[in-house]
């Protein structure tokens, strides 16, 4: 195959499912991580939260960068995922849904200077509100990537399902209750050679979310009728402080 790049509970488990060949199949993701590190204006920081750290993406990219820190907390909800995330004295691996209130007491070396980054994870909050809420609390900055709906967008629309991850309108919405923000929209395409290395991508990257929407012979017709050669993913790149004060409703 040639590549070219031009809830909650079943989310889980399909992510440890194929942690062990995650990186294999995250091509889109390695590329949004090393977009949302080379918007980092500082190169030295005291502590660096990832939430949804996964196999360790923004760490590596982190490393490559030469951006130095002193302490690193990887939070993902998968077991398996930070089992694979790479180890350092200066690394704390938390295993954390940031769906659940526990979330905020896991974490109890926050202070000011804290930097929350987030990519690739935050499309797949239950309740945005919620999620941006306990997240708040974390740090005064933040940089996110989060997948918007328009994500296979017209895979979806061939298939006639909807997208189950939110819009660029709604997630705006929620991050403005929270933090003053500045936003970048980027579009992306994933090539295959075909059909079958389409939906083997899908089923292994985790960003099915492991909701099985069709069945066989609605995946089969639905491979035989997709009329592009490539899939579609948008992703919404925040850069974020903490507002001063209640939230704005």
């Amino acid at each position: 195959m040639e590549n070219r790049v031009k809830n909650t509970s079943s989310v889980i488990k399909e992510f440890s499912r194929f942690a062990k060949v995650y990186d294999t199949y995250h091509i889109i993701q390695s590329e949004v991580a090393e977009t949302l590190i080379s918007k980092l204006p500082l190169k030295l920081y005291s502590t660096i939260v990832d939430v949804g750290a996964g196999s360790g993406n923004i760490y590596q990219k982190l490393i490559s960068k030469g951006i130095l820190f002193d302490h690193f907390i990887a939070i993902d909800s998968s077991v398996e995922m930070l089992e694979i995330h790479p180890e350092d004295a200066c690394i704390d691996k938390i295993c954390a849904d940031f769906n659940n209130a526990r979330i905020c007491t896991a974490v109890d070396t926050i202070r000011s200077e804290t930097l929350l980054l987030s990519s690739s994870a935050l499309q797949w909050s239950g309740d945005l509100d919620f999620t941006l809420s306990s997240l708040s609390e974390f740090s005064e900055q933040a940089f996110f990537a989060i997948f918007t709906s328009n994500t296979f967008k017209t895979l979806h629309n061939t298939a006639g399902i909807t997208s189950p991850i939110h819009n660029e309108k709604a997630l705006k919405k929620a991050i403005d209750r929270y933090y003053d923000a500045s936003y970048e929209l980027r579009q992306y395409k994933l090539y295959f050679d075909s059909s079958q290395e389409m939906f083997r991508y899908i089923k292994k990257s985790g960003v099915s979310s492991g909701k099985k929407r069709l069945g066989y012979k609605e995946i089969k017709a639905l491979m035989k009728c997709y009329p592009l050669d490539y899939l579609e993913f948008e992703v919404l790149f925040v850069e974020a402080k903490n507002r001063v004060g209640q939230p704005t409703f």
